[in-house]
């Protein structure tokens, strides 16, 4: 078995999702590579440790387990796309998605390095038969210091060009430690969504805003744009997802889960501005170095389910608040993420 499903687990979905979530799902953020396609780097990789504890890789066989086990009454079709870091090979992962793509009839983004040229990006997508984008911060050029890594430092704009050329989808993980609420990042999608309106924009996690306070006056702005919508995934916060809708509506929000990540056991609350997963004691080694990770008492452990069922949940709750319609849910975690997939032709044509 991939991984232990328990009583409290069957009971927490039965009781909170089965019956709220659609027939059909469209899961827009999801990655799979292997184990083999790690290499050694040098200097740090930038990125937070803990959401390697939970898989040291996904294969295509594990996320497609990993919906029977946990959405078992549900239909999943995953946008797939590799990891996307300096210590994964990045031919190797974007070759492993562009094959099991076409072997299971799947849409699949290309990891992009900001180095590419216009023709080269062109080419590789091509050649994948990949219908867009997944740039990472973490690729950015090494002599930018982490904290003031900017959008056009890792989706440069002759990427944007490019990708509005074609209308590619771009999976966008926005950077700097302010997350949703940074004026710069504000300033920039803004100017994405103005200048690039073909591109199907899609902003992860929710502008990362996991805490109230990564949000802060972001949303003012924003609501004003009018082709970019927001992925929820790996985010537990349902008040910030209810400022997103509030903002912008379901029509432009979308179901994204970053498996293999949400397979972890916790819960997440905030302190201070800064989230904090519960985890049980031991099961994802010492924690004790990571202002993101907290174990807490065996008993309390026994309480714990999937990150992803406390996501969708927190969905849940939201759409409660705002009054959803069972149209809108069913436009959330289906129809608006088909229009994306659906109106973009592979090999970026």
């Amino acid at each position: 078995m991939l991984f232990e499903t328990k009583e409290i687990d069957r009971r927490f979905y039965d009781e909170n999702l089965a019956d709220f979530l659609p027939a059909r799902l469209i899961d827009i953020h999801t990655h799979v590579w292997l184990k083999d396609f790690r290499v050694e780097i040098a200097g740090d990789s930038r990125s937070q440790d803990w959401p390697r504890r939970v898989a040291e890789d996904n294969s295509i066989e594990d996320l497609m387990e990993t919906y029977r086990l946990l959405l078992p009454q549900h239909e999943i079709t995953p946008l797939i796309f590799g990891w996307p870091d300096r210590d994964v090979e990045i031919q190797s992962t974007n070759a492993y998605v562009s094959r099991v793509a076409e072997q299971r009839n799947l849409s699949g983004l290309i990891v992009t390095r900001p180095e590419w040229s216009e023709d080269e990006l062109a080419r590789r997508v091509s050649a994948g038969g990949f219908i867009g984008l997944k740039p990472y911060l973490n690729l950015a050029p090494l002599d930018i210091p982490a904290a003031e890594v900017s959008i056009y430092d890792f989706l440069p704009i002759r990427h944007l060009e490019v990708a509005n050329d074609h209308g590619w989808v771009v999976v966008l993980h926005i950077p700097r430690p302010n997350r949703l609420k940074d004026a710069l990042n504000i300033q920039q999608m803004v100017e994405i969504d103005t200048r690039y309106p073909h591109i199907k924009l899609v902003i992860a996690h929710v502008g990362r805003a996991y805490c109230l306070e990564d949000v802060g006056n972001a949303f003012k702005a924003l609501k004003n744009t009018r082709h970019m919508v927001f992925d929820f995934s790996a985010n537990t916060n349902s008040q910030v997802m209810e400022l997103a809708l509030r903002a912008v509506g379901p029509e432009r929000l979308v179901f994204g889960s970053d498996l293999p990540i949400p397979r972890m056991r916790m819960r997440r609350i905030c302190e201070n501005g800064t989230y904090v997963n519960l985890v049980p004691p031991g099961l994802y080694g010492d924690v004790s170095g990571d202002v993101h990770m907290r174990e807490v008492s065996q008993q309390q452990a026994q309480q714990l389910t999937f990150f992803l069922y406390e996501e969708l949940n927190a969905f849940r709750h939201a759409a409660e608040r705002v009054g959803l319609r069972a149209a809108d849910i069913d436009d959330v975690f289906y129809h608006n993420a088909k229009r994306l997939i659906g109106e973009t032709n592979k090999g970026g044509g």
